[in-house]
């Protein structure tokens, strides 16, 4: 049965496997490694596992499996399957390091994870670590986008998920992606007024999208597509091509300002929910050493990792959609592979049993696939939406860092984002980037006439976060590291 860990001092000092995230590819690999007897710990900062995806599917009425849709509700068996492996489950819990083990505290393990848990941090040592940490909204940076009553639309579907709430006044949904659709959609069937869904979509995509859609057609994405779309355009009104957009109000949103080419349009409403694609959420990856690589197709930093999801640090892998947007389907399988690659490599599978499963995994990971490239290239996000062109916009919202200010200091020759961080604190406030570190990058290459992938991102470094400093404290102290903050150690007599 599954063991529930409520405090950090409960956690065993060191574990074959830990999983960072209790999302689709998360649970699927605790599952696939537990299956084989690795003592599997799964560490996730929600009250309840699921992810974002999956999030309260648990506890989810009937009418809120109603409103979410059947994709949500397929979660169920997942975590049901989850709740009766032979593995430990750490809810609240906040990983914040990933690296070399100590060998002062555990020399037959490679890696060491940092987790605080009920107020006390404990490193964990492991064999391999399998990060799940899923994905993050893209950054939306236009005039407005900061004021009171605009929000993104994934955090609306996460108050609609964990609480039951929904917007109480005419809504308005804009941008782009699959996503956008999807909460609008979501909030129709509860009962919101969705008075417009402005699709801030380029028309241009099309040219790279279209070579890809005949494998769109034959997956199992284009007719729930069609069908999402045909009820939100049945329902609402829907604003197509849309080239800019500004959010206006005195002191809170009152209104959408949009521009179609030379023609524009104003929509009064109460709330404004954005949302322009997802990237992977990279800071736990990055502050491991794991290597990344631009994509220009989707125009978002990846982690480098093979087909099971290995990355560039040796027992370390990515799985979901921390590793490349895929989908809860494929994420899944993404952390299944993850969890059976660890088991093979702890030789705890023979070689037959290991590549039987891993080819059917990887055709059914191909299947769930199919379809995607045009969904990446289809709603790739515009340029203009992406790095703004008024340089009074708010970049890095935590230290109310402006375009123009990044503009200023990329025109002294900055040669990275690091070095932009050093003169504008841009990066550096609560989210580590998370808000801003892609407009920043974007617009560096941009003034610098490079490509995202010359510029780099920004160097993350654990704690990648907020860690008191009780929970510092309470960190088991080496000789080592008492000398070398003391300068001496102490004897007893």
């Amino acid at each position: 049965m599954i063991r529930n860990i409520q405090s950090a001092t409960d956690l065993a000092p060191a574990y074959d496997v830990v999983v960072v995230g209790a999302g689709p590819a998360g649970l699927s690999a605790a599952i696939e490694a537990s299956i084989h007897g690795l003592a599997v710990l799964l560490a996730d900062e929600n009250e309840s596992p699921g992810g974002q995806i999956y999030r309260s599917v648990e506890h989810a009425s009937d009418a809120d499996l109603a409103c979410m849709g059947p994709d949500y509700a397929a979660g169920r068996k997942l975590i049901e399957r989850f709740r009766q492996g032979n593995l430990s489950y750490a809810p609240r819990a906040t990983v914040w390091s990933v690296g070399p083990a100590d060998e002062e505290l555990d020399g037959a393990h490679p890696l060491e994870v940092g987790i605080s848990l009920g107020g006390i941090a404990r490193p964990i040592a492991a064999h391999r670590v399998i990060l799940a940490t899923g994905a993050l909204e893209r950054p939306f940076p236009f005039p407005g986008w900061t004021m009171p009553g605009v929000m993104t639309a994934g955090a609306a579907q996460i108050l609609m998920k964990s609480s039951g709430l929904v917007p109480s006044g005419r809504t308005i949904l804009a941008g782009t992606g699959p996503l956008l659709y999807l909460v609008a959609s979501q909030l129709l069937r509860a009962g919101v007024d969705v008075i417009a869904v402005v699709d801030a979509t380029p028309r241009e995509n099309w040219r790279t999208a279209l070579v890809h859609l005949p494998a769109f057609v034959t997956s199992p994405h284009a007719l729930k597509g069609l069908k999402l779309l045909f009820d939100v355009h049945r329902r609402a009104r829907v604003v197509r091509r849309v080239t800019a957009i500004e959010a206006v109000g005195q002191g809170k949103f009152s209104a959408l300002r949009a521009s179609r080419g030379k023609n524009s349009l104003e929509i009064e409403g109460d709330l404004l929910l954005l949302h322009q694609g997802i990237a992977p959420n990279l800071n736990l990856t990055l502050a491991a050493g794991c290597d990344y690589y631009w994509d220009e197709h989707s125009a978002v930093f990846r982690p480098s990792v093979d087909a099971c999801g290995a990355s560039s640090v040796p027992g370390v892998s990515i799985a979901g959609d921390g590793a490349g947007i895929v989908g809860a389907v494929a994420s899944a399988l993404q952390g299944e592979l993850a969890g059976l690659n660890a088991t093979f490599d702890l030789n705890l599978i023979d070689r037959n049993a290991y590549g039987e499963r891993r080819t059917r995994l990887t055709r059914e990971l191909a299947r769930a696939m199919r379809g995607r490239t045009f969904i990446e290239r289809r709603f790739r996000s515009g340029e203009k939406f992406r790095i703004p062109e008024h340089d009074s916009t708010i970049v890095c919202r935590c230290e109310e860092i402006t375009a123009g200010k990044l503009r200023e200091v990329a025109a002294l020759g900055v040669p990275g984002p690091n070095q932009m961080k050093a003169f504008t604190r841009c990066g550096m406030g609560p989210c580590q980037g998370r808000l801003c570190g892609l407009t920043a990058v974007e617009l560096l290459a941009e003034c610098r006439g490079g490509s995202p992938s010359e510029a780099g991102y920004y160097r993350l470094r654990p704690p990648i976060k907020p860690v008191t400093l009780g929970e510092l404290a309470s960190w088991p102290h080496t000789d080592a590291a008492i000398v070398a903050v003391a300068g001496f150690l102490e004897t007893r007599r």
